[in-house]
């Protein structure tokens, strides 16, 4: 659902590729996705542009921590206009948390709407205080894994948009069992 315009604003568009990647293999395929398997990158940040109808800065954030980037991977993101950020730290830091975190309070005084591509509740007390102000907030994860804690904030303004059903971010039917609303039920993927 295309929203109007507000001129002069832009989407951020963070993605958590770690724990998106993380619930596809563990929660929905039961193993490492192939790369075909994997969210296609650019529909997403299509989604992200489309949505409130304004540009997109989308920031990809990655642990670099093991002193190693995936060159491949990197360039892939580079040339769907990504900015990858490679982030490094001790063992026992979570740096692609602690940067998506800094990035959202970050966010909080500046002009424009946010979508965070994440499952994981550590970034709740940011999302709640987007809230408060002039941004519109989303959250794009698959709707049956994310924190319990996001769907309350549905009250408040936050817009939950799953990956594959509202996105199409994926090229074939995941193997998820969800529950579906009557009016989106398809027989014809079950048959």
């Amino acid at each position: 659902m295309e929203q109007p315009e507000r001129p002069g604003r832009r989407t951020y568009l963070l993605v958590d590729g770690e724990n998106i990647d993380a619930t596809l293999g563990m929660s929905v395929l039961g193993r490492r996705p192939n790369p075909e398997e994997r969210p296609r990158w650019e529909r997403v940040a299509t989604f992200a542009e489309q949505l409130w109808n304004q540009p997109v800065t989308a920031l990809f954030f990655l642990n670099a921590s093991s002193g190693q980037m995936p060159m491949g991977f990197v360039q892939a993101l580079l040339a769907l206009s990504y900015h990858p950020i490679p982030l490094s730290g001790a063992p026992h830091e979570k740096v692609v948390d602690m940067g998506i975190q800094r990035t959202l309070d970050a966010l909080v005084d500046r002009p424009g709407d946010v979508l965070l591509a994440s499952h994981d509740g550590d970034f709740l007390p940011q999302v709640e205080a987007l809230l408060g102000g002039e941004h519109r907030v989303g959250l794009l994860a698959f709707r049956e894994f994310a924190n319990a804690q996001f769907t309350e904030l549905t009250e408040r303004g936050l817009t939950i948009h799953d990956l594959e059903d509202d996105l199409g971010a994926f090229t074939a039917p995941l193997p998820r069992v969800r529950i579906i609303p009557i009016a989106a039920f398809d027989p014809v993927r079950y048959l």
